[in-house]
Formats: structure tokens, C-alpha cells, sequence
């Protein structure tokens, strides 16, 4: 909204402009969810058979959704879905709009497939981004990406919204933990991207080479 305005003190008296979203009035926050719902819904109507068929069958239309409430008109989508229309199946655009494709390991079958136009890498920085700076981070971190980089989102994923926000990115992908805590401690680490599990394993391994990461 072009009338809102925000003043923010962290501890170096900086505020992403992006971030705005994020404190939105509760009435204007409803009101855009609305719009970018029905908008969804009438995307993946007309241009999805497989939401078109699964909404027809239960005589829901994009019209019909007339508030945020009427979401639980539409129908549930299970994760057998998207293994079942892999790989192009639930693209609501060509192929020539995507600029980029990410899957799952498919360890349990069909890997599952996510394309992204240009628009939607831009939304997804943004929204990593919106994550890093709720989490206390800003420009002038450093950023330690220790996700895998590949057909994975994670790497990648958390990369673009550093960068985005700011902050200078070490791609150092997973594994190779001593490498990991040389360079944590070498470089001057304040923030580290990786698993919940793993974390634990780094200061596992970090207090067997004699490393306080409480120190770092």
C-alpha cells in the first residue's frame, strides 16, 4: 500500500522497506489475501485440468470464492498429487515461461516436480528475504549456507533472500563439518542456514576440535 509508511530501530537503525509487508493493518491484511486467493483460484482454474477437474467434481467455481472462509470450499491436494502429475502436470503456464525447475530427491518414487517463472524467483527471494529480517538478520551479516545447492530448494533458496536482504553469502553447501567450522570461524559467521539436525552435529564436532561456537 503506497500510503503506508514505518520508522524502525534495530541495533544498527536499519529497516528493509520490504519488510512493511509484514505489519500490515489486519483489515488491509485480509483484503490483499482475498484478492491474491481469488486470483490463485481463477489461475489454476483456467489454465490447471487437474484443479479444474477436482473443483468441477465438488461444483465449486473461482466466482464462488467470495471470502477468505470460502477456502474451505476447495479441494485438498495430497502430496500423491504431485507424484501423480509429475513432471509438468500442475504448471499453470507453458514451459518457455520457466526459468527455473527444482525436485525432490524422489526417494519414494517420481521425484516431485516445482517450476518458477521469473516473477515467482522474484517472490521467493522477497519472501526469504521477509524471513531473514524477522529473524534479526541485515545487511552487513554473513551468512553461512550450508543447505545443499542443486535440484534441492534449500541452497539456492536461502541464497537469493540473503543476497536480497543484503548480506554477503557463503555458499558452502552440506557436509565436510570441520571444513564448515574453519570457515564459521575464519570468516567471521553471524548466521548459519542449514538443518536443525545438523546445527546440533556442528556443535558436536565443533566441541571436539576444541571449538566454542559461542565464541564465534
Amino acid at each position: 500500500p503506497q500510503n503506508m509508511s514505518f520508522q524502525w530501530n534495530d541495533h544498527n537503525g536499519s529497516f528493509h522497506p520490504d519488510s512493511a509487508m509484514d505489519f500490515l493493518p489486519d483489515t488491509q491484511l485480509r483484503a490483499l489475501q482475498l484478492q491474491r486467493l481469488r486470483s490463485t483460484v481463477e489461475r489454476a482454474y483456467r489454465n490447471v485440468e487437474f484443479v479444474r477437474g477436482r473443483m468441477d467434481k465438488l461444483g465449486v467455481q473461482p466466482c464462488g470464492i467470495r471470502s477468505l472462509d470460502d477456502i474451505r470450499r476447495l479441494p485438498f491436494m495430497v502430496k500423491t498429487d504431485l507424484r501423480d502429475t509429475y513432471p509438468y502436470g500442475l504448471f499453470a503456464c507453458p514451459l518457455s515461461e520457466v526459468v527455473r525447475l527444482h525436485a525432490s530427491s524422489g526417494t519414494t518414487g517420481k521425484p516431485i516436480v516445482v517450476g518458477y517463472t521469473e516473477n515467482d524467483m522474484k517472490t521467493w527471494r522477497n519472501v526469504v528475504m521477509r524471513a531473514l529480517s524477522s529473524a534479526g538478520m541485515h545487511r552487513g551479516d554473513i551468512i553461512q549456507v550450508a543447505f545443499g545447492y542443486g535440484l534441492f530448494t534449500g541452497g539456492l533458496g536461502l541464497h537469493g533472500g540473503a543476497e536480497e536482504l543484503g548480506a554477503t553469502v557463503i555458499p558452502i553447501s552440506g557436509g565436510n563439518s570441520e571444513r564448515q567450522i574453519m570457515v564459521m570461524r575464519d570468516f567471521g559467521v553471524t548466521a548459519l542456514a542449514c538443518t536443525p539436525s545438523y546445527f546440533i552435529h556442528l556443535i558436536e564436532y565443533a566441541a571436539q576440535m576444541g571449538v566454542d561456537l559461542k565464541t564465534l
